[in-house]
């Protein structure tokens, strides 16, 4: 996302950026657009679709929607027997139950999508209809843990601040889950609810920081299978909010890692007042997504991962509900081989990569370091397979720098080589864009295909109907899945960064931004694995095929796009679960079919946004 030259929007709208034409339809139960952000929780709408839900599959919990019932508040809350929880955790399972599985064959010997008895094994487990909240006032509850992500035998700090006198945290495991999309893990007693204090604003680089007391200790046992977890608090009074957390397995070798973009979702955290995109004057504090007011220049240059995500913005859970949930509600429905980190882990532990057989970016992944960037290029020359499933990524450099809670907790951005001090001393590490100097790496040396603009609204038009990717959807050349392309878009650039050997397997025109055109992108690197891109931002959103959920949390399936989107994803994950795509799929460089020259797509495009 570009930077904004004046006040007209929060950083959350993707309205916000230069040129352009107009505010982005309101994301809004019933409107039609997809924005990238989904907001968690309107009140009545939420509490009655999920009591349906709760009903429909006769759930063991009892009592009101906030979760209170008979389950034991001390320990574990489940079904599954300890040989389950040991085949989901690793350490000592039965030989052939963790690891990377073959892909299964068909009868014709096709390689079908590679599948975990564990991840199976788990889904079966009744889910937990009570995992939605219900909206809430700035303030009411809200926390942070001391790490993004754990690992079994790690401690969690949590550090809430609440006007209810107590509360109570509930660890949601995010997945399928016969529809309903969560199951209850655990959950604590109560715990006495406390104000902290207001968080301190640091000059000069306008970084919110908290320094609060930890309020309870979190032990990651056996009975947290590796996962998506949203972690819920639960005031006496029905104060909620959500604090993600993602439990790992550092010795898993799943065919597939499905990775959390944390650095982008705190870059547009705007809680105290100052993202890095918007900041209050005068150092006023707020702690809405969109306050009023707000300018560019006032700015976070640093932003700190010790302080709760806003809670008008998914109810703390971020980014994570619009732009990943829907994707891992599939993976996990289909038994994906998986398994879940950060791309804070990736960039402490880049080596882990070389253990699986693709990386899966999420809808909204424009937040980059070194460490990370290097990890991927050369895990794809080694073989490794990657997929982004938006646009946007891997668009900015940042750093990560440890606070007092520990490492990797500030992210640093300034967005400018004359203010960032590395410019004399490291150029190659300059927060600016990718594609700038001092940097000079454009993200289409990775992706294959280059950042364009915001707020597409436009039909996808597929233009590779033999291509793999679109194997039994019954799609054909030049058909339209309608308004599947929408908000930020990339496209391939003829004679720009990207490698030669692009396939463009959808080719799709953007009327309202200057006839650009947003691209569906696959290429191979000799001897080593793909990358596929997807070449929008509406991509995940649009895979929401659940009527279990409210809609207004998660919507439904859209008429005429979410089953091809659901069969591409099948297709995409047989392909990059398989091994290094190269020698099974390789790219042929069929971008020249649609970007001839004398053709309108052979011009230069109309970057409206750059920054």
């Amino acid at each position: 996302m570009t930077e904004p030259t004046d006040d007209r929007a929060a950083p959350g709208d993707a309205g916000s950026e230069p040129g352009a034409a107009g505010p982005e339809p309101a994301d809004t139960p019933g409107s039609t657009p997809l924005n990238r952000r989904r907001f968690i929780g309107w009140a009545t709408a939420a509490a009655g679709g999920v009591a349906a839900a709760a009903v429909a599959f006769g759930l063991s919990e009892s009592g009101n929607q906030d979760g209170r019932g008979s389950a034991a508040r001390t320990g574990r809350v489940g079904t599954g027997s300890d040989a389950a929880d040991s085949l989901l955790i690793g350490g000592s399972p039965p030989p052939g139950s963790i690891g990377i599985e073959e892909p299964h064959k068909n009868v014709a010997g096709t390689p079908l999508i590679p599948t975990s008895a564990a991840v199976i094994a788990e889904n079966a487990r009744p889910g937990t209809a009570w995992w939605v909240t219900t909206p809430q006032r700035a303030g009411d509850i809200e926390g942070y843990a001391d790490r993004v992500s754990a690992v079994l035998g790690e401690t969690v700090r949590l550090f809430v601040s609440t006007k209810a006198t107590s509360f109570r945290v509930q660890a949601y495991r995010m997945g399928y889950y016969q529809g309903i999309g969560a199951r209850l893990v655990w959950e604590s007693a109560e715990i006495p609810g406390v104000r902290q204090p207001p968080p301190a604003l640091i000059a000069p680089t306008n970084t919110i920081e908290c320094s609060w007391s930890p309020s309870i200790t979190v032990t990651i046992d056996r009975s947290w299978p590796p996962g998506a977890y949203l972690l819920k608090l639960v005031g006496a009074t029905s104060e909620q909010q959500f604090i993600p957390l993602c439990v790992r397995d550092d010795t898993s070798r799943a065919a597939v890692v499905i990775q959390h973009s944390v650095t982008t979702w705190q870059a547009y955290n705007r809680w105290g007042g100052y993202s890095l995109y918007y900041g209050n004057k005068n150092g006023a504090l707020s702690y809405t997504h969109d306050p009023a007011g707000g300018t560019y220049a006032d700015r976070a240059r640093m932003v700190s991962f010790d302080r709760p995500y806003d809670h008008d913005w998914a109810s703390g859970a971020a980014d994570f509900v619009g732009n990943e949930f829907p994707a891992i509600f599939q993976a996990e429905r289909l038994g994906l081989d998986v398994t879940y980190w950060t791309d804070v882990d990736l960039h402490a532990r880049p080596h882990l990569l070389d253990s699986h057989r693709a990386l899966v970016s999420m809808g909204h992944d424009e937040y980059w370091s070194q460490p990370m960037r290097d990890a991927a290029t050369q895990a794809v020359a080694a073989g490794v397979n990657l997929a982004f499933l938006g646009a946007n990524a891997c668009y900015r450099q940042i750093r990560l720098q440890p606070s007092t809670v520990g490492p990797d907790r500030v992210q640093v951005c300034y967005k400018s080589a004359a203010e960032d001090p590395m410019t004399h001393q490291n150029p190659a590490l300059v927060t600016v864009n990718w594609p700038q100097a001092p940097v000079s790496r454009p993200e289409a040396e990775v992706i294959g295909s280059t950042y364009q603009d915001v707020q597409a609204m436009a039909d996808m038009v597929i233009t590779d109907a033999s291509s793999w990717l679109f194997s039994k959807t019954g799609l054909a050349n030049g058909q339209h899945l309608p308004k599947a392309v929408q908000g930020e878009f990339d496209r391939y650039v003829p004679g720009g960064a990207g490698p030669t050997t692009v396939d463009v397997l959808a080719h799709s025109v953007v009327p309202n931004r200057g006839n650009n055109y947003s691209d569906v992108t696959w290429y191979t690197v000799p001897g080593g694995g793909g990358v596929f891109s997807s070449g929008n931002a509406s991509w995940v959103g649009q895979l929401s095929d659940t009527s279990l959920i409210p809609s207004n949390v998660v919507p439904g399936p859209i008429p005429g796009v979410t089953a091809p989107l659901l069969a591409m994803m099948e297709n995409l994950y047989t392909v990059i679960g398989s091994g290094p795509a190269s020698f099974t799929h390789p790219s042929n460089g069929t971008w020249r079919s649609v970007y001839t020259p004398g053709s309108p797509s052979s011009a230069a495009p109309n970057i409206t946004n750059s920054a």
